[in-house]
């Protein structure tokens, strides 16, 4: 695997990528507005990705969403009160996952595809286990059903910069991607790939938002309303995938998920971090355009 994880990225502009153009649009789901974009090769099931803990819609990686857009169609948002989405964050996954849902159904959306990183990827479990009809295939990067016990903890370094209310760049290189020099090289390539939309960026969380996906983390993490016992449940087609380096969440969470999870196949990614789907966006492409497509 570590021969064929090279992206070459010498022909992508980032000046004409799809997902760069991409217009952010608006709609109402219940008290809240929620902005989100949708682009790439119209499919019968778009694929919904879900943003990690801190993050926003800016912060996928133009590349990688391009790769998938050349095949499928995507839809990327700001869950409400994050980023261009106003109202409230809610304080525990089940409610992040209850307002996807409204959003889908308010986009007329009955039959989706989901991708869910980090906090995505928790918000994701709890979406397909209130909605099993609708979501049609999993994908979980660098995230965990929450509530495991032997499960490895975060370093204190980790946590703390985890915890700054702002991230410098060497924080962001730190948290996702592998002290390696080829992890470093990728995790610059990844920030310089990032802002460089004509609109304006999206905002940062806010502290209050911040806050409230901080306490939905951590009660998920102790297993209130966490998707561990309840994995067997999940009888859809899931791709659970990591960097065996991952400081946040630990790789081991990606191999308690494949073996309790009825239909699930697990990829590690080499001398990579929390950021694999990026720094490895090629080879994650591939194998995501290949298990959506199964």
């Amino acid at each position: 695997m570590s021969q064929q994880t090279g992206n070459d990225v010498s022909h992508f502009d980032p000046s004409n990528s799809v997902s760069n153009l991409a217009t952010t649009t608006y709609v109402n789901v219940g008290p809240a507005t929620v902005a989100y974009r949708r682009f790439g090769k119209r499919s019968d099931a778009p694929l919904v990705c879900l943003h990690r803990f801190r993050g926003n819609m800016d912060q996928w990686d133009p590349y990688f969403l391009d790769l998938i857009a050349e095949k499928r169609e995507l839809i990327i948002l700001d869950n409400t009160g994050v980023g261009l989405s106003t109202g409230q964050v809610p304080d525990s996954v089940a409610g992040m996952a209850e307002n996807v849902a409204l959003f889908l159904d308010k986009l007329g959306l009955d039959r989706v595809d989901v991708l869910g990183w980090s906090l995505g990827g928790c918000v994701a479990q709890s979406l397909t286990l209130q909605r099993p009809n609708q979501v049609r295939r999993l994908i979980l990067a660098a995230t965990s059903p929450g509530g495991i016990a032997d499960a490895p903890k975060m370093a204190d370094k980790t946590v703390q910069i985890m915890s700054k209310p702002v991230s410098v760049d060497e924080d962001f290189l730190y948290l996702f991607f592998d002290e390696h020099e080829e992890g470093r090289s990728a995790g610059v390539a990844h920030l310089r790939r990032l802002w460089q939309r004509k609109e304006q960026p999206v905002p940062h969380v806010t502290v209050e938002s911040f806050k409230a996906q901080f306490m939905a983390i951590r009660a998920w993490s102790m297993g209130q309303g966490a998707a561990l016992p309840r994995l067997g449940e999940i009888s859809q087609p899931v791709l659970v995938a990591n960097g065996q380096n991952d400081l946040i969440i630990a790789a081991y969470n990606s191999y308690v998920m494949a073996q309790k999870l009825p239909n699930a196949q697990l990829i590690l990614y080499p001398r990579s971090g929390h950021g694999f789907l990026f720094q490895h966006a090629q080879l994650f492409g591939k194998h995501v355009l290949e298990f959506l497509d199964a």
